[in-house]
């Protein structure tokens, strides 16, 4: 289970599943009439999977994009071939969360056992902020 932090669909109270069923409830304050079109037809006309697999889902956070900077591209390529898997090694996973080039800012996100782990700012410090200051000089 996740927690986004802000409201996923507006009416929508529950969403179960299971391996070949969705079941959905609703707010009293909102039709079906309304409400099951959107659920339908915005995801399973989609086609897209209910979720991402690890790999696919890491693999999105790094992807380099074609109006990426270079500092972007550096950024997630030590991100996917060197960061993120000793961090998985350590059962847990980062995930990018963007750059802010005025401030030399990257964000990043720690996942699995290192959320909410005390010595998480420690490796974060100590190992991903070292290496990322050292090998993108526009990190600070």
């Amino acid at each position: 289970m996740f927690y986004p932090g802000k409201p996923v669909m507006e009416g929508v109270v529950r969403v179960f599943f299971g391996s070949d069923f969705v079941t959905v409830t609703k707010s009293d304050d909102v039709s079906w009439d309304i409400l099951k079109p959107e659920i339908f037809l915005d995801f399973y006309s989609s086609g897209q999977p209910l979720f991402l697999d690890s790999q696919a889902a890491a693999a999105k956070d790094t992807a380099i994009n074609e109006d990426a900077s270079e500092t972007v591209a550096m950024v997630k390529e030590l991100l996917e071939t060197c960061i993120r898997p000793a961090v998985q090694d350590d059962v847990g996973d980062i995930e990018y969360c963007g750059f802010d080039p005025e401030s030399g800012i990257v964000k990043l996100r720690l996942q699995g056992a290192y959320s909410g782990c005390p010595s998480s700012s420690v490796t974060l410090k100590s190992g991903i902020e070292s290496m990322l200051m050292h090998y993108v000089p526009e990190v600070t």
